[in-house]
């Protein structure tokens, strides 16, 4: 190069390629093409001595010129990468990778639609601990220490007589005790039994406890609530059925079936052709229970039920295997999103 067009040339050259940058570093490889101790702005500086006379001066000065043009160009470059602090292996025009959003787990979804469920009907959130007194779990519920139904339920004993608790009824004992009549709960929470694991059975699910004690709390109350729980959980062409059953904290005490969502009633797999699907168990409190807990049988009464999160869960999704809700399959999670 040996004229003012060479120095033109080079310029727009160099302009052309600093707009091009998007990196540190390929700032840095067109700062050295140009404004190295070898760059062509250098040649050309170099290159002075070879010129006429009439042209080294003109020449000289345009190539200064381009020299400082040129640096205080790459010089707001650089500054504005610093700024943004651009990572140079990171390029900011490829398009961005699309994030999975997370969702609420299976069991948390229906316990949460369980809970509103009850409370739309007026029932409170009352919780306890994990760790439970034998008293709280068995005794204060009417399972004496020889009573056999304390067979019905494997128990964790922690240390002399704390113990995991078996399910969710130890609330009752807890808010009943330090809550005057009327009372109107729901306790969800975590539940342990030592139960070998299988496709129906985990040592470790979630119950949601409900209960009720007024003056003139009857069956038909009871009856009504749970009959309004499953129109707004499962659709109102739901239906119902009370079987006589048994438990030491509830007389009289039944277990509640309902129609099968799957085949309408009219037999599947699912409901074993049977056309019902048993979802909980409840009755009346027992006055035992009201005794120890300081409330007079002759004036309150009341009503109490609980469900397995789980099994309404898996009825109600078509689950076969509860191992499935507790493997962290992020294929099976997806699917409840």
């Amino acid at each position: 190069m040996s004229g003012l067009d060479d120095v033109k040339k080079l310029l727009a050259e160099a302009k052309a390629a600093l707009s091009e940058v998007k990196s540190p570093k390929e700032l840095e490889a067109v700062h050295l093409r140009f404004l190295g101790r070898k760059g062509e702005v250098t040649s050309i500086l170099r290159g002075l001595k070879d010129l006429p006379d009439e042209l080294k001066k003109a020449v000289g000065a345009a190539a200064n010129n381009a020299r400082q043009e040129l640096e205080e160009l790459a010089g707001t470059i650089g500054e504005k990468f610093k700024t943004l602090k651009i990572d140079p292996t990171f390029d900011p025009t490829l398009p961005g990778i699309s994030q999975r959003l997370g969702a609420i787990h299976i069991i948390n979804k229906v316990m949460a639609q369980i809970v509103q469920s009850f409370q739309r009907m007026g029932f409170a959130i009352a919780t306890g601990p994990d760790i439970e007194t034998d008293y709280n779990n068995f005794e204060g519920l009417n399972f004496p220490p020889d009573h056999p139904a304390r067979d019905m339920q494997d128990t964790f004993y922690v240390e002399g007589n704390l113990l995991l608790r078996t399910h969710t009824s130890p609330v009752q004992i807890r808010v009943m005790e330090k809550t005057k009549p009327p009372v109107k709960f729901i306790a969800p929470g975590k539940t342990f039994r030592n139960e070998a694991i299988s496709a129906r059975s985990n040592y470790v699910f979630h119950q949601v406890e409900g209960f009720l004690v007024d003056k003139g709390v009857s069956l038909a109350d009871l009856k009504a609530c749970l009959v309004a729980f499953c129109k707004d959980f499962f659709g109102e062409d739901i239906k119902l059925r009370f079987r006589p059953s048994y438990f030491p904290f509830t007389e009289p005490s039944a277990e509640v079936d309902i129609t099968c969502f799957l085949c309408k009633g009219e037999g599947c797999q699912l409901c074993k052709y049977a056309g019902w699907l048993e979802i909980l168990g409840c009755g009346m409190i027992d006055p035992n229970v009201l005794r120890n807990v300081n409330y007079d049988p002759e004036i309150y009464s009341g009503y109490a039920f609980g469900m397995g999160v789980e099994r309404i869960a898996m009825l109600k999704y078509g689950i076969r295997d509860i191992r499935l809700l507790y493997e962290n399959d992020i294929r099976f999670v997806r699917q409840f999103i």
